[in-house]
Formats: structure tokens, C-alpha cells, sequence
């Protein structure tokens, strides 16, 4: 397993970060629990979850998954660098989301209590608040980290603008403000090129990025499809169709290049210098090995440029569209 600093921090996260949305609604406990046994094996320190996660099972199932697998001991949680969420609603009340300083406090507890930890490495904002102000959530966060409830904080799904006002509050508070952003970034989705990006290699954030096969559109569907292993849902059918041109031509490459769609998809992403860690959401463990393939991959400069040639990216902002 390689290693890198999780932007400006002196913070040693893997290359690949397990994601684990799928525990609970998908995967069972004691299946979750192998899946992470194994990360940590194959030298995966990093792990993203959120309290909203569960899905049908019910919200903060996962933090509990997860709070119970710490609970066995053995150095799990002293191996694991832990990244989680807050903003969304886990209830019907008011204050039970979103990020005033009560809501943050109040959620900040509970994912303590669900994780069974006494802390957490990188706490996430989930989503911006524009109704909260920054000096809010900086004071509240400051607070957590002086109580050592949290070490770091992130954000996940923010605009470039919005990273940038967050962190001039936070340095006109001389505090460390956001070391990391999280969001939707593969070869068939490159909008953040414009202006996540710049703003993040600017303010010096490490960037995880969730969905890097895209709903599976990166992982070799078509063939899949063929061979009568995977049928796409109704909600993501459209969205195959309408990127089958490029669909083709992708896994057509990948043949040429005898590789996986699904590990050239994670490769590229781990090409990009400002990508710290492509989130991998496993649902068993044979897509936790197949995932770490993606390290083997070597993309030089005529692959990477046939990549751009079917997925075209972006410039950063105003070249991109302006100049």
C-alpha cells in the first residue's frame, strides 16, 4: 500500500480510502467486518463514513457497524484514520441537521456514541449550510477540536467559492479551517476541474473522491451486461445510454490494454496530483481485492491521453470556457 499526507497535514492516509455506505443496507455486520479486517491487511489506514449512512436499514447504522468492530479490540481503531459526516437530518425535530452549532454539537456526540470512540480523525461537513454562518460552525468546530472530540475538519460536496470563504474565516480566526474536500469525481464526471480543484490545490485540501466507477458505468458494464451478470437499475439506465458511445470505446480500450475498466477508472484517478484517495465502496470482499488492483496500474502519458481523448476534461475557470 502507498501513503500520502492528506493535503497540507502532516496526516498519513492510504492511497485508497475504504467507503462504507454499503454496511448495513447492503452488506451485513459480519460481513462489514471482514471487508474491514482485510482493508486493514492490505494496509488500508483510511475510512469514510457518515452519520446519515444506513439507508433502509435505518440512519447511523453504519457508524454503529463500524462502533462494534472498534469495539473488538486488536488495534482497530488505533490503525484506522476515520473520517465521518455531519448535515443531513437523522430526525424529524428541529436542530436535527444542518450545521448550526447545536446541530453540530448535538451530532457530533451521537456519532461518538455509534462509533464507540472518543474522537474523530477528520470530521466532514457533508454539505454547506448557507443559512449557518462560517463564524458559527468555525467556533463550534474549535470547540470539538479543543475537547479533542475532533482532530480535522472537511468538507464534502462544497463549490470552489465556497471553500475559499470558508477558509478566509477560518484564517482570519487563526484556525486550521478545512484540510480536505469529498466529492463526485471520475473520467465521466470532471466538473470539479473548473473550480474544486484550483480552490483545493490553492488552500492546499486533500481531495477524496466518491463514485470513481460512476454507478458502475466505469466498470466494465457493457461486457458485464453481455455476459448477463449485471443489469443496470431503471434510475441509471438513461445514463448508460446516453454515454454508450463513450462506454464502448472505453472498455474497447481497456481490452487493448488487457486491464479491468474498474482499475484503469481507480488508476486515473490516482494519476491526478491533486486526488489524495478515490473512496471505494465495497460491498463484498471480492470487490475490496479487485479494487486494490487499481494500484498495479501503470497509465503513461499516450494512455492518459487517449483517456482524455473519449472522457474530455475541463480547464480551470474562465480559460475553460472564456479564453
Amino acid at each position: 500500500m502507498e501513503y500520502t499526507r492528506l493535503g497540507r497535514t502532516g496526516l498519513q492516509v492510504s492511497r485508497l480510502c475504504l467507503g462504507t455506505v454499503n454496511f448495513g443496507p447492503y452488506t451485513s455486520e459480519a460481513d462489514s467486518f471482514a471487508i474491514m479486517d482485510r482493508a486493514h491487511e492490505l494496509g488500508v489506514n483510511f475510512f469514510d463514513t457518515a452519520n446519515v449512512y444506513g439507508g433502509a436499514a435505518g440512519k447511523g447504522v453504519t457508524e454503529t457497524i463500524i462502533g462494534n468492530w472498534f469495539a473488538q479490540g486488536g488495534g482497530r481503531r488505533e490503525r484506522t484514520v476515520l473520517a465521518t459526516k455531519v448535515y443531513h437530518d437523522m430526525g424529524d425535530w428541529p436542530n436535527e441537521g444542518r450545521l448550526s452549532a447545536l446541530s453540530i454539537r448535538r451530532a457530533c456526540e451521537a456519532s461518538l456514541r455509534r462509533l464507540q470512540t472518543d474522537y474523530i480523525d477528520l470530521y466532514q461537513m457533508h454539505h454547506v449550510d448557507r443559512d449557518a454562518p462560517w463564524d458559527e460552525i468555525w467556533e463550534s468546530m474549535e470547540t470539538l477540536r479543543a475537547q479533542g472530540k475532533i482532530l480535522y475538519v472537511g468538507s464534502s460536496n462544497f463549490a470552489g467559492w465556497h471553500i475559499a470563504k470558508a477558509q478566509e474565516t477560518a484564517k482570519a480566526r487563526h484556525f486550521l479551517g478545512l484540510v480536505s474536500e469529498q466529492s463526485l469525481y471520475n473520467l465521466l464526471e470532471r466538473t470539479i476541474e473548473l473550480e474544486v480543484l484550483p480552490a483545493a490545490e490553492d488552500y492546499g485540501l486533500g481531495v477524496m473522491t466518491w463514485s470513481p466507477l460512476q454507478v458502475g458505468l466505469l466498470g466494465g458494464v457493457l461486457k458485464k451486461e453481455s455476459e448477463g451478470q449485471r443489469r443496470f437499475q431503471d434510475q441509471n439506465r438513461e445514463l448508460l445510454e446516453s454515454k454508450r458511445p463513450q462506454i464502448e470505446a472505453y472498455e474497447a480500450f481497456c481490452a487493448e490494454l488487457g486491464a479491468e475498466p474498474a482499475s484503469v477508472a481507480l488508476g486515473w484517478l490516482l494519476t491526478r496530483p491533486q486526488v489524495t484517495a478515490p473512496i471505494i465502496g465495497p460491498r463484498t470482499l471480492a470487490h475490496l481485492e479487485s479494487a486494490l488492483d487499481s494500484l498495479n496500474v501503470h497509465l503513461d502519458d499516450k494512455v492518459l491521453a487517449r483517456l482524455d481523448e473519449i472522457f474530455p476534461g475541463h480547464q480551470t475557470a474562465p480559460e475553460d470556457y472564456a479564453w
